[in-house]
């Protein structure tokens, strides 16, 4: 595998959906994305460091972060536990060679687990060289009323924790201001999740996970201003291409999403 940029571009296993882990392979590969973040869920492949070693080793595509269980439609994976669950992402990632581990803020009915997730994650980042970067969610709107499923908080710039993932769909989902919070966050942003959203939904959760440049969220802005702050991290596309009518609209997208990337990773800032 040749050395990788200084801010890599990855995709998210989760953007090939329903496609499979070996399917997300296969297309980092095909398009030159520079590695993998692998989301853990009900595929048994994605839940297996040596199978994944086996896929890095045939596909010559590095696996650079592991997303943690922590969706509601995996809830059963790993058990119920949940900081057993975290521990097994940071076993994953140690086992191929992952550097970041993206976590979901406590659901509010978690109890136990929000009282210590602050203090939690921060004795956790110091066990081991693996970051763990807690993302920005965003609250549920029904009619003229929000409800956060989350606790201590949707928002990260309000959590004491070391690292952060920051998701362009979620700050459009949740009306906030994506420069502002990356600026807030300064060091302790970590992690980028990559897509766009309008912001606009029939529905009560409008998390959209768009190409780049199709919704309103400032990504090119982001991205051109990121060399500049002396970020560290990685760049993850995590788009949603469900609706694709083909295997070949799907790779068009994933494609556009990393020349997007890399475009403007490589832009010069307006002064």
């Amino acid at each position: 595998m040749s050395a990788l940029p200084a801010i890599p571009v990855v995709l998210s296993t989760v953007s090939v959906y329903p496609e499979r882990t070996t399917d997300a392979f296969e297309a980092a590969a095909r398009l030159g994305y520079d590695g993998l973040e692998v989301m853990v869920y009900t595929d048994q492949v994605s839940q297996s460091g040596d199978a994944l070693a086996r896929l890095v080793d045939y596909h010559q595509v590095p696996v650079l972060a592991v997303h943690a269980p922590g969706l509601l439609l995996t809830q059963l994976v790993w058990g119920r536990e949940p900081w057993s669950k975290l521990v097994r992402a940071k076993d994953l990632a140690e086992r191929v060679g992952a550097k970041t581990v993206v976590v979901h803020p406590p659901f509010r009915w978690q109890r136990d687990y929000t009282r210590g997730f602050e203090d939690g994650i921060r004795r956790m980042s110091q066990e081991t060289d693996v970051v763990f970067a807690v993302e920005n969610m965003f609250p549920i709107r029904a009619g003229v009323s929000e409800v956060s499923g989350y606790t201590p908080h949707w928002d990260p710039t309000k959590l004491d924790v070391p690292d952060v993932t920051l998701d362009l769909s979620h700050t459009a989902a949740s009306a906030s201001d994506a420069i502002a919070m990356a600026n807030e966050l300064g060091s302790r942003l970590a992690h980028i999740h990559l897509a766009d959203g309008t912001g606009v939904s029939n529905g009560p959760v409008p998390d959209e996970h768009l190409v780049p440049g199709r919704g309103k969220q400032p990504c090119a802005e982001l991205l051109r201003g990121l060399a500049g702050t002396g970020y560290r991290g990685m760049v993850v596309a995590e788009v949603n291409t469900r609706r694709a009518p083909t295997r070949d609209d799907r790779s068009a997208d994933l494609a556009e999403t990393l020349a997007f990337a890399r475009r403007h990773l490589a832009a010069v800032p307006a002064v």
